[in-house]
Order: structure tokens, then sequence, then C-alpha cells
């Protein structure tokens, strides 16, 4: 005979010589599976359906979080083995630190960042999930009170369950692990964002140098590089010009140049050149 009792512990008795033995399971089976509720017990690792580079990892038959394949292997994760408190809310913190660094090496892989981009692409992201949350708790709230807004919860796809957040520490965790993979390198980033910037439009070397160090790139990196750039602001002018010279007067032209950070001088005798020899100013450039 089978018993199974309020906790939904199950007892098999032998009715001839009235024997019992006890099996703990936290949940009624009924002879189809035998289920570890063992909250400490890492009782299954499944791959991710979203992720391919992430397992799950259920806790008594439940599931606790989500891991990195690398972080199962550091950890020394199997199915069977206990963890203690501790090791969980490490495991939890951990798994919260390996989906920012994946979403954000996604988010890297679109174009080269700078380090300071980086960095305020993760701050601004940790307050939009705060302010998500507030908003979040706000819903929660309401729909105590205001019966006709919970009824139109599933309609309105109303979010109450706040979403965990990651901390400043884990951000810088984060930015370290990319420049020690290097995937952030803020020389490339310099190099790669000289090179491709406005090549077709043109770009002074003022506008490129100040737009890096608003990027956070070092000074000293930014005049190294642009002293052994190609791109030189005649060059750059003659693209403006070429670009704008039929559509704008001379004044405007000049206007133009200057307030895109060209040398005074360098954009007047430049556009003196152009009025002289419309055909022949572009002779030499290779655009």
């Amino acid at each position: 005979m089978r018993i199974v009792n309020l906790n939904g512990d199950v007892t098999l008795t032998d009715p001839e010589n009235d024997l019992e033995e006890d099996l703990p399971f936290s949940k009624a089976t009924f002879g189809r599976e035998i289920v570890d509720r063992d909250p400490h017990k890492i009782t299954d690792i499944k791959p991710a359906v979203r992720d391919k580079n992430r397992v799950n990892i259920f806790l008594g038959s439940v599931f606790a979080f989500s891991l990195d394949i690398s972080q199962v292997v550091d950890f020394h994760l199997s199915v069977g083995k206990t963890l203690t408190d501790k090791e969980i809310k490490e495991l939890e913190s951990a798994s919260e630190f390996g989906k920012l660094y994946n979403s954000t090496l996604e988010w890297v892989f679109t174009r080269p960042h700078s380090i300071k981009e980086t960095r305020d692409h993760l701050e601004q992201k940790l307050i939009r999930r705060r302010l998500d949350n507030k908003h979040r708790r706000e819903n929660a709230e309401r729909m105590k009170v205001d019966p006709e807004f919970a009824a139109k919860r599933e309609d309105l796809k109303i979010q109450t369950k706040e979403r965990k957040l990651f901390s400043e520490e884990d951000i810088e965790k984060v930015i370290s692990r990319l420049i020690e993979k290097k995937y952030l390198d803020d020389r490339k980033f310099a190099q790669w964002y000289i090179e491709n910037r406005f090549v077709k439009k043109g770009i002074s070397r003022r506008r490129l140098a100040d737009e890096l160090a608003k990027k956070g790139i070092d000074r000293s990196i930014i005049s190294e590089l642009l002293s052994s750039s190609e791109r030189t602001d005649v060059e750059e002018i003659k693209k403006v010009i070429k670009k704008k010279g039929t559509r704008l007067d001379s004044s405007k032209l000049l206007r133009k140049l200057v307030s895109m950070g060209f040398p005074y001088e360098l954009s007047r005798s430049l556009l003196e050149d152009y009025k002289s020899d419309p055909e022949g100013f572009f002779a030499d450039s290779d655009f």
C-alpha cells in the first residue's frame, strides 16, 4: 500500500507483515517519477533554451539559476552535489554576473567601443532597471487595491516581479574581464575611430580629438594616433568642399568649415584655390 501524507511524503507498507519503509519525497509522484526536493541538492543541469553557452541549474527539482558552461566547470558542479547556503548565494551572484557579461559582450561585438562607452552603457542599463523595478512595485501595489487593473494584467502584460539588480562592482568586473580578453582596448578603438569616422563627409582632426576625449581616450594616445594618421585637414576640407561647394557660397562654406573645427586660415586658403580652379582642385585627391 502507498500512503501520501499532507507533506507529500510517501510511505510504502507491506499488508502481509505490516512492515513499513519510509521513502521521503517532497511531492507525490504516484509511480511516475521520484522527485528529490532537497533545496540544496543539484538535481539536474539542462542546456538553456535561448543561450547555448549557458545551462539551467535545478535545486530540489526546481529551477534555481543559470550559469555559463565555464562557470559550471569552475565551481565543480554536478548532479547530486549538495550546496551550502553560502555556495548557493555565491552561485546566484555568479549567475547574474554571467548574464551581464554575455549581454555586454554582445553589445561590444556590434562595433568597437571604448572602456568609458562600455561603463556608461552598463551604468545606464542599471538606472533603467532600477526605474523598471520601481514601476513594477507600483503595479503590484495598485493591483492590491484596483481589481479592474488586476483583471487586465494579462491583456496589458503588466509586470510586477522585480528584476534582479547588478552592482557597480559587477560593472567593474565585467569591464576588467573584457579588457583581459582584449575585447576592450582604447588604443585599438581610437585607431578604428580615426580611420572610419565620417570618411566620406570629412572631419577635422580637432573634432576627432574632442570626440575621442569625450569617449575617455587619453590625450596622449589621441595625439600619437592623429600624428601618424593619413587623414589630414587638407584632404578632409576638400571632402567638405566637394560635397557642399556647389550649394553654399564661399562665406557660408568658410563658416561651415570653421564650425567643423578646421583652422580658419587653412580653410580660407583652400577655398580660394577651389574658386580659382574648381576642376583641378581635386586632381590629387583619392576620393
